[in-house]
């Protein structure tokens, strides 16, 4: 099975960077941010992700409209301060976009100035790369 991982984040604090580290650690491969489209059709993308102002960010829904025709199915793990899941708003995209998601999908709280200190924790972290093998099979 081939896989990729991308990821979107512009927060200062890094916590979707940090669980990207993560899940390619776990998978033995890179984790490029969302301006690196895909070169060839992967399998399962890991898309890690955030909640901006209720909603996913546009740089995300264009990278996935750019690289709809190259993607097999998404895999969505993400982190929020507020603790709301970016899936619904993912699957809107995918849907649109005519692209598998998988049904499951791995959410941790983040951090977001005095909200979440800490978080995510290490034991989210080890979450996220035990979640990313357990669909990298």
């Amino acid at each position: 099975m081939s896989i990729a991982i991308r990821y979107f984040t512009k927060s200062k604090k890094g916590n979707t960077k940090k669980l990207a580290a993560a899940v390619a650690d776990a998978l033995k491969t890179e984790a490029l941010d969302v301006t690196h489209d895909l070169t060839e059709h992967v399998d399962r993308l890991f898309l890690i992700n955030a909640m901006y102002a209720a909603a996913i960010d546009p740089e995300v829904k264009a990278f996935l409209i750019r690289n709809k025709d190259r993607i097999g199915e998404v895999v969505n793990l993400n982190t929020s301060a507020s603790g709301q899941s970016t899936y619904h708003a993912v699957k809107k995209v995918t849907d649109e976009q005519g692209i598998a998601l998988n049904e499951k999908e791995f959410h941790c709280r983040g951090s977001w100035a005095f909200v979440g200190k800490g978080l995510p924790s290490a034991e989210d972290l080890a979450g996220a790369g035990a979640f990313a093998v357990s669909l990298a099979e």
